[in-house]
């Protein structure tokens, strides 16, 4: 079994298109209108996509405190200096559990904890 992909609602679709496209440079892999007024975009994770629902008919989004969403980067300083760049000034970390890995973490539009990690 694979995990084929994460669905996030998302209270604003161009807003959060702009988070994960222009400031963690994930490319549209699709994305469709599913009626009344419901927008639905996969994003290309490269094994595990993310979709994203925006649905005018819900009234909140919620995420869960203790989620996050991990993405692999090759150079964490560089990744931290871009999110900067970008205007990204919330940033945890960077935490380094044992001398393999490093990672920070930023929240997307949508309250959701985007975890983004350098392994060694």
């Amino acid at each position: 079994m694979n995990i084929c992909w994460i669905t996030i609602y998302v209270r604003d679709m161009a807003e959060s298109l702009k988070f994960y496209t222009q400031t963690l440079g994930l490319q549209v892999k699709r994305s469709f209108s599913a009626g009344g007024g419901t927008e639905i975009c996969f994003l290309d994770g490269k094994g595990t996509d993310l979709e994203l629902i925006f649905d005018p008919n819900r009234k909140e989004v919620s995420c869960a405190a203790d989620v996050s969403v991990g993405f692999q980067v090759e150079s964490l300083d560089k990744t931290m200096a871009d999110l900067k760049e970008k205007g990204i000034t919330q940033i945890t970390g960077p935490i380094a559990p044992n001398p393999s890995i490093r990672f920070i973490f930023v929240t997307d539009p949508n309250g959701l904890k985007i975890q983004l990690a350098e392994q060694n």
